[in-house]
C-alpha cells in the first residue's frame, strides 16, 4: 500500500489505466498515508475519506471505454483557500470557519472531469497570507524534514501533502511565492504557471494580476500533467489565455542550444551559503545537459521588495477588511497589521507600484532577448524554525540589502512570466534547497525543460514512505528528526 502512495501521479494514472490498480487502493493508500502524516505534520485542514472511497468505487466498477480521463482514480488535495462545492473553506480564518462552498471553481471542475479523486482541503495561513503555514484555526504545518520547521507558506499543507505521499497531487494558490516557497522548503516541484494559464476565478475580483493556481508534486511531469489538465480559457477569467503555448508530450532535459542567466542574488537579497552552493551546482548539472550559462546583473533593488509589501496590504485588505469587525480578536496579529497598513495607503501611492513593477519588467525584458530563462534561488534561506518570527526575516539593511526569506515576489509583478521551483540540493542540516526557473512571458514548456533537466542531472531525494514519523531519507541515506514535534497540528476531521 505504502509503494502505491510512493507512486508520482504519471505512473499512478498508468496503472489504473492498464487495470493494475484500481481507484480503491490508490484511495487507501493515501488515506494510510495521511494517518501516518497527519498527527506529526499537520498538512490536512479536512480529509473527505468515507466521500473519497465512495467516488473511488464508483470508478473502479465503472467500465473503462474510449478516451480515458489522464487522473482517472488518482487522489488529489486542494488548499484550503480554494473553495470547493459542498465542503467548509475555512481560508485558515475563524471569519470563514463553517462557510461551505456551492460551486466548484473551474480548476476543481476540470480534475473531477479529468477522474481524480478529491481526498482533502489542506492548511493554509489566514487569508493565505505568510510564508509559513500557521494559523488561529488550524495551528501549525510541520515540515516533513523536521516538523519543527516551518512547511512555507501559504500552500504548506499542499507541499507537505505531496512530499510525504498523502497525494500525488496538489493544488496550490500562488500570490507571491505560495506555491514555489512550500516546495522549496518541502523538497518537492512548484509552479507558478504564467498568468491566465489556469483560470483563476476564486477572488471577487477577475482584473487581478499577480494571483495564480498552481501544482505541486513530486517531479516536473506531474506539473506538466498538472498543468495539461487545469489549462485553457474561461471567462470566468478575462485574463485566461486563449491559445496557451502547447507543452510538449515528452519532457527530455536535452538543453543544446538554450541560453539562461544566472543571478545568484537578484541584486538584492541576502543568499544562505548552502542556498548558494546548491544553485551554482544545479547550474553545472544544467551546463552538462547542453545549456550555456552566464552571470548577470539585473538592475534590480530594495524598491521591488518594497512595493509588493505595499500591494500585498493593499489586496488584503481590499478583500478581507470587513472582516475585522467581528473576528478582529481571533485573527493572526500579522493579518491585521498588514489590513490596517492596506487601508491606510493612498490611492496615488498605490497606483505608482506599477511604475515600479513597470521598470522591473523592462529590466528583466532586457534580459531575456539574449536568454531564455532566468535562474536563481528560491529561498534565500532553508526552513525556518516554526515558531520564528516572521518579520526577522523581513527587513532591509541599510546598504539597502533584503533579508527575506523567500525570492519569490518580484516574479508575481511581472506575472506573466511562468516561475518553477525545483529542488537543488540538501544542506549540511538535511533541509531543501531549491533552484528557481523564470522563463519569457508566457513560455511554460521551457522552465519545464530546464526543469527536467535538473532533475535529471541532480537527483536528490529518495522518499521512503516506511521513514515517517522521522520523515523522507536524502539521497545519502541520513534519516532525520527521528522525534519531531507537530506543534499544534490538529487531527483530521470532516466537514
Amino acid at each position: 500500500m505504502s509503494d502505491l502512495a510512493a507512486l508520482t501521479a504519471t505512473e499512478q494514472a498508468r496503472l489504473v489505466r492498464e487495470r493494475t490498480v484500481s481507484p480503491v487502493e490508490l484511495v487507501d493508500a493515501a488515506l494510510s498515508r495521511i494517518e501516518t502524516v497527519q498527527p506529526v505534520c499537520g498538512p490536512f485542514a479536512f480529509v473527505f475519506a468515507e466521500e473519497a472511497r465512495k467516488e473511488a468505487t464508483r470508478l473502479a466498477r465503472s467500465p473503462l471505454r474510449g478516451s480515458i480521463p489522464p487522473l482517472l482514480g488518482v487522489p488529489v488535495a486542494f488548499k484550503d483557500f480554494t473553495p470547493t462545492q459542498g465542503h467548509r473553506t475555512t481560508r485558515g480564518s475563524f471569519a470563514f470557519e463553517n462557510w461551505v462552498a456551492d460551486y466548484d471553481p473551474v480548476i476543481v471542475r476540470r480534475f473531477k472531469q479529468a477522474g481524480a479523486i478529491v481526498i482533502g482541503k489542506t492548511t493554509t495561513p489566514e487569508f493565505a497570507h505568510s510564508s509559513f503555514t500557521r494559523s488561529p484555526l488550524w495551528g501549525m504545518t510541520g515540515n516533513p524534514w523536521d516538523p519543527a520547521r516551518s512547511a512555507g507558506g501559504s500552500s504548506g499543507g499542499s507541499g507537505v501533502a505531496v512530499t510525504t505521499g498523502c497525494a500525488a497531487l496538489a493544488e496550490g494558490t500562488d500570490m507571491g511565492g505560495s506555491v514555489r516557497i512550500p516546495a522549496a522548503l518541502c523538497g518537492c516541484v512548484g509552479l507558478k504557471p504564467s498568468l491566465g494559464r489556469i483560470p483563476m476565478d476564486i477572488l471577487p475580483t477577475v482584473f487581478d494580476d499577480m494571483s495564480h493556481f498552481g501544482p505541486l508534486t513530486r517531479t516536473v511531469q506531474d506539473a506538466s500533467l498538472f498543468l495539461s489538465v487545469a489549462e485553457g480559457p474561461d471567462d470566468t477569467d478575462i485574463s485566461s489565455q486563449r491559445r496557451p503555448v502547447p507543452l510538449p508530450d515528452r519532457l527530455d532535459g536535452d538543453l543544446t542550444g538554450i541560453h539562461i542567466a544566472l543571478s545568484e542574488d537578484l541584486g538584492m537579497y541576502e543568499v544562505n551559503p548552502e542556498v548558494r552552493k546548491n544553485l551554482l551546482l544545479a547550474a553545472d548539472a544544467l551546463r552538462d545537459a547542453g545549456a550555456t550559462i552566464e552571470p548577470v546583473e539585473l538592475g534590480w533593488s530594495a524598491e521591488i521588495y518594497r512595493t509588493w509589501m505595499d500591494w500585498w496590504g493593499v489586496y488584503l485588505a481590499a478583500i478581507f477588511a470587513d472582516c475585522l469587525a467581528d473576528h478582529r480578536e481571533r485573527m493572526d496579529p500579522k493579518v491585521v497589521t498588514l489590513i490596517e497598513a492596506g487601508l491606510a495607503k493612498d490611492a496615488v501611492s498605490f497606483a505608482r507600484i506599477d511604475q515600479v513593477r513597470t521598470r522591473q519588467w523592462y529590466e528583466l525584458a532586457r534580459v531575456f532577448e539574449r536568454f531564455h530563462a532566468l535562474i536563481c534561488p528560491t529561498m534565500a534561506l532553508p526552513a525556518p524554525d516554526n515558531s520564528a518570527d516572521e518579520d526577522a526575516f523581513e527587513f532591509i539593511d541599510d546598504s539597502g540589502r533584503v533579508h527575506g526569506l523567500d525570492m519569490t515576489s518580484p516574479f508575481n509583478m511581472v506575472a506573466q512570466c511562468p516561475a518553477l521551483s525545483v529542488p537543488s540540493g540538501v544542506t549540511s542540516d538535511g533541509l531543501p534547497t531549491a533552484i528557481q526557473i523564470v522563463g519569457r512571458r508566457f513560455d511554460d514548456p521551457m522552465v519545464l525543460k530546464i526543469g527536467t533537466a535538473v532533475e535529471k542531472r541532480r537527483p536528490w531525494c529518495l522518499w521512503t514512505p516506511e521513514l515517517l514519523p522521522s520523515g523522507p531519507v536524502a539521497a545519502n541515506g541520513t534519516g532525520l528528526n527521528p522525534n519531531p514535534s507537530p506543534g499544534k497540528c490538529k487531527s483530521v476531521t470532516n466537514p
